[in-house]
């Protein structure tokens, strides 16, 4: 079919499991906690973040072990150096280990030499912990600079996906070589839904997602169809939500020609597939 996926696939699901704790600072850090003014340390957002490498990201393994699913974890450096071992078993389950930046720094406030720097540090840290070198990117909270794309593509990354403007991989051009976009998504993203333990219940997020499958799942009968799904270490790793996340895997499983890819093999299709938009 005309600007469908390979090998029969109907509908394709990108899973993230963001790997942020140990990187966060002591205070602005998105903490479910009231702002302190005092310079002091914000011991309960620690123990917060902590969950997520201590709880969390364990739990979402075993899930994806259990569906065998694989997932892109985009790893912060400086919470891959404070551990570093978890970092090494996400890859040695499956898993794409890619870029997030090294520090929670923004990064539309770095030169570009500091931007560069980095990304430099962030790939080396991912390298030593895990000894594979990422090839996709994920700015923090999706703001990159004018210079990102080409700092990326200057140190052989493949694709990013700081995007939300399709339902589908897009293509790019950095200096003047092809470069792939697996776009992202906020509305099923555990950060943007809940935010620091908000409103929305976990059953409430399953049914979007359920809903939102079944029309991707219909459309693609037609067209090329992506569903991107977004979780973090701290929060989409508690046991309500993991427990309907493996709702929706098996129901999402449970229907012919769907598939659950790695970010890199998407870009790698993005950039030779077909009738693949350009942006």
């Amino acid at each position: 079919m005309k600007n469908h996926w390979p090998e029969g696939i109907r509908l394709v699901v990108s899973l993230s499991m963001q790997f942020e704790a140990g990187a966060q600072g002591e205070r602005d850090n998105g903490a479910p906690f009231p702002p302190l003014r005092e310079a002091v340390p914000d011991l309960p957002a620690a123990t917060w973040f902590d969950y997520g490498v201590r709880e969390g990201i364990p739990r979402m393994l075993d899930l994806w072990d259990r569906y065998r699913v694989p997932v892109t974890s985009h790893m912060v450096g400086r919470a891959v150096e404070a551990t570093p071992a978890l970092a090494r078993e996400i890859v040695e389950r499956g898993h794409e280990a890619a870029a997030h930046g090294h520090t929670w720094t923004p990064h539309w406030t770095l030169s570009p030499e500091e931007e560069r720097a980095s990304y430099v540090a962030n790939v080396a840290a991912i390298e030593r912990a895990t000894g594979t070198r990422p090839t996709g990117f994920n700015a923090f909270w999706l703001r990159g600079t004018p210079h990102t794309l080409s700092v990326l593509q200057s140190l052989g990354f493949r694709y990013h996906i700081d995007d939300l403007s399709a339902d589908e991989p897009l293509r790019t051009t950095v200096n003047g070589q092809p470069f792939a976009i697996v776009p992202y998504t906020l509305r099923n993203n555990d950060i943007a839904r809940y935010g620091a333990e908000g409103p929305l219940t976990a059953a409430a997020f399953g049914q979007e997602l359920r809903d939102e499958f079944d029309q991707l799942y219909a459309e693609a009968a037609l067209r090329r169809r992506m569903m991107s799904v977004s979780l973090h270490d701290r929060i989409g790793g508690t046991p309500a939500r993991i427990k309907v996340l493996g709702d929706f895997l098996r129901y999402a499983l449970g229907h012919p020609g769907v598939v659950f890819l790695r970010k890199d093999r998407i870009a790698e299709w993005a950039l030779t597939m077909p009738g693949v938009p350009e942006r």
